[in-house]
């Protein structure tokens, strides 16, 4: 049983086939003390060097095949890395030892559902290439009347920008008014397909929701924004409908299987995304009030700059009366200072009998002896002490 060496190097994690092979073909690559060749094979006991350094592997069918289910909320994009700093799919999934995630197909960041995860990339590539016919379903809530014709014309077919696409299956879920649910069937994964189907007949998608890929139904247990491992029985069907071999080991054990059950008894809250849903927030309330109602706030700023609410009665919220009483009620200004009627300024202090405000009187103690405040007595050096700990402490 052996691999392809740059698959395998590109497995482990040191950087994609195509690097691998500028690697291998500089000669930095070694099987068993020999220089390796762009496209040889490797066993599973060979000596693996790469830079003279060993490198651990395995060959992909001894690893456990693993699947996980990923519940994708709206705001978040479906890649490794954003150079916008949005929310990714893959910040939210476990950490995977000496291995990496493949995710299977893609929803765009206003879509929701159904999202497979995989560690085997040859399951993952034969579940999303076209000539293997997977479905996707989904649930869609369209803007503006269905009609049969336009039903019929998306069963037989519609010309879009990069072909003819249809749906498999159309059939109406409810809802009322104008907004409808519908379910769809999709046999291909291009982008924005289903949206831009719909889009062609003058229809708008406001909703859309992945609820199967494949034979993988979305659970009702799973809330949104969590993920669930699969166990062997559904990784076999799934890699099945591929006509992939099972391998050994594969499904959930310990702690993996005992956390799974806990979720089906005990679902978690969902963890909505709140991207999308804060900019929609911030449009409606654009749309809802006009540019003056923008310009002209309920709070109005006094001369040191800072904004006051005021009441029904156009009184300011917390205004501090003034302690001469000459200049009405109002802040001062910043940099000024208060004076009181006998015209003495704000921050000084009248004296005490002559001693200053910060000085404390001297106060006799207990026994009569004139001490200073705060001053505790001193104890007399050659009085015995009490011992250290309290008395009824025992020892176990």
């Amino acid at each position: 049983m052996s691999e392809k060496l740059q698959k395998v190097l590109a497995r482990v994690g040191l950087g994609s086939r195509r690097y691998m092979e500028e690697v291998i073909a500089a000669g930095r690559v070694s099987i068993n003390g020999r220089v390796a060749q762009v496209g040889e094979r490797i066993e599973p006991g060979d000596e693996l060097r790469i830079d003279g350094r060993k490198v651990q592997f395995q060959i992909e069918d001894e690893i456990r095949r693993r699947v996980l289910i990923y519940y994708k909320p709206e705001g978040e994009i479906c890649s490794r890395n954003d150079p916008e700093q949005r929310p990714t799919v893959f910040e939210q999934l476990p950490a995977i030892a000496n291995d990496r995630w493949v995710m299977v197909g893609r929803l765009d960041i206003n879509s929701t559902g159904l999202l497979l995860f995989t560690n085997d990339g040859e399951l993952a590539n034969r579940l999303m290439h076209p000539s293997n016919e997977i479905e996707r379903e989904y649930a869609v809530r369209v803007m503006g009347e269905v009609t049969p014709q336009i039903k019929n014309n998306m069963l037989q077919g519609v010309v879009l920008d990069d072909g003819p696409a249809k749906f498999e299956s159309f059939a109406e879920i409810g809802g009322d008014g104008i907004n409808r649910w519908y379910q769809v069937v999709v046999k291909e994964g291009r982008n924005r397909e289903v949206r831009r189907i719909f889009e062609s007949q003058g229809l708008k998608v406001s909703r859309l929701l992945r609820t199967r890929y494949g034979t993988v139904i979305l659970p009702r247990e799973l809330r949104t924004g969590r993920w669930m491992e699969l166990d062997k029985a559904d990784i076999d069907n799934l890699t099945k409908s591929v006509e992939l071999k099972p391998r050994q080991g594969t499904g959930l054990f310990g702690m993996a299987k005992r956390r799974t059950e806990r979720m089906q008894e005990k679902p978690m809250a969902a963890r909505r995304g709140g991207y999308l849903r804060q900019q929609r927030r911030d449009s409606e309330e654009g749309e809802n009030q006009s540019p003056m109602a923008y310009a002209q706030r309920d709070r109005r700023e006094n001369q040191n700059g800072y904004a006051q609410r005021r009441d029904s009665n156009g009184n300011s919220y917390g205004q501090r009366e003034r302690r001469d009483g000459n200049n009405g009620n109002g802040f001062t200004p910043r940099g000024e200072r208060r004076q009181d009627s006998n015209s003495n300024t704000y921050a000084q202090r009248e004296s005490r009998q002559g001693n200053s405000y910060a000085q404390r009187e001297n106060r006799p103690d207990n026994f009569g002896n004139q001490a200073t405040y705060g001053q505790r007595e001193r104890r007399d050096e050659n009085a015995p002490r009490k011992p250290f700990g309290n008395k009824s402490f025992k020892k176990f």
